[in-house]
């Protein structure tokens, strides 16, 4: 809870600080698509959910930009007749670097954590999704009209979703989203 406190403040400090003439930021909503798996798991197939939540943004110059986004992510991986189900509030915080105009690639940490799943459902007790999730993220993004942003990206889990199991997290995502700025 302390996290998603502080998270707020950020997004709150940045928004403080766009109304400053001086600096080109973005504050705004997103809605997409999640298409996630998990690594090492031979039986399981996509599971599809969604993601949706707010993004804040700085670009500091014509090619450097940051933005982190605060989402509620639906994740996990389907199998005969069961589903795993994993659903994070994750926070990505990454580095764009803008090549065209409006046509930027993105990269950097994700750090989630585990709102609820069903592993009691599928597994009883025997074992227990891990609360914690750090993903690597890397995309592509199109900003249209300065106001509606495109996003395609790949997020690969570094830490384990159950311990002393190789399983991670694996998800490809599509957004758009609207800046108020």
């Amino acid at each position: 809870m302390k996290k998603i406190i502080f998270i707020a403040i950020v997004f709150l400090s940045i928004s403080s600080f766009s109304q400053s003439k001086e600096c080109n930021c973005s504050i705004g909503i997103k809605v997409g698509a999640n298409f996630s798996s998990i690594t090492d798991a031979t039986e399981l197939s996509n599971r599809t959910g969604f993601q949706v939540g707010f993004f804040a943004g700085v670009k500091f110059n014509d090619f450097i930009g940051i933005q982190a986004d605060l989402l509620y992510s639906m994740q996990g991986a389907d199998f005969d007749p069961e589903k795993i189900e994993l659903n994070y509030i994750n926070i990505p915080v990454l580095f764009k670097y803008y090549f065209i105009r409006g046509l930027n690639i993105q990269a950097g940490p994700q750090f989630g954590f585990l709102m609820n799943d069903n592993f009691e459902d599928v597994y009883g007790d025997i074992v227990e999704a891990e609360k914690f999730d750090l993903t690597g993220v890397v995309g592509i993004g199109y900003d249209l009209l300065t106001r509606i942003k495109i996003e395609a990206r790949y997020n690969l889990g570094f830490t384990e979703i159950i311990d002393g199991d190789d399983g991670k997290n694996s998800v490809a995502s599509f957004s758009i989203g609207y800046s108020f700025l």
